[in-house]
């Protein structure tokens, strides 16, 4: 009869294995770097579209009321009827369904009259949480 030898040892070698991790190794390496900076890219997006949306709606209160809300109203006058407003005054809000957080989950700044836009300034502070630094997002409705 014609035995089959079969090999005693059925696992990987360490050779084997260390090749692996190394490989696992240098896509980790490469991979890695190109997802965290896509991350920030995607919450920069995130808070331009928060604040494009956010002014939308303050256009839309300002085209109902002749005016912004101001800043003791604030943003809150956009889901909720201020209750500085007189009972002939047409308010056709909400005008979001909710006040966004940016996406470093801080609220915006909101001023009216604006500093540096027209009407009113909305902002978004960015990833360093500071106002008047680079990474800021502001409504981009310039004073000329």
């Amino acid at each position: 009869m014609n035995k089959t030898r079969r090999p005693k040892n059925h696992g990987f070698t360490l050779i084997e294995l260390m090749l692996v991790v190394i490989i696992i190794g240098i896509l980790v390496s490469i991979v890695v770097p190109r997802l965290t900076g896509r991350t920030k890219r995607a919450r920069m997006a995130a808070a331009k579209m928060t604040v494009q949306n956010v002014s939308t709606a303050l256009e839309a209160f300002e085209l109902d009321l002749g005016r912004f809300p101001t800043v003791e109203e604030g943003l809150v006058s956009l889901v909720e009827r201020p209750a500085t407003l007189a009972p002939e005054e047409e308010w056709n809000g909400p005008y979001l369904k909710e006040i966004p957080l940016d996406p470093w989950k801080r609220e915006l700044v909101y001023k009216c009259p604006g500093e540096v836009s027209v009407d009113f300034d909305l902002a978004s502070l960015g990833p360093d949480g500071q106002e008047g630094t680079n990474d800021d997002i502001l409504n981009y409705r310039k004073k000329e």
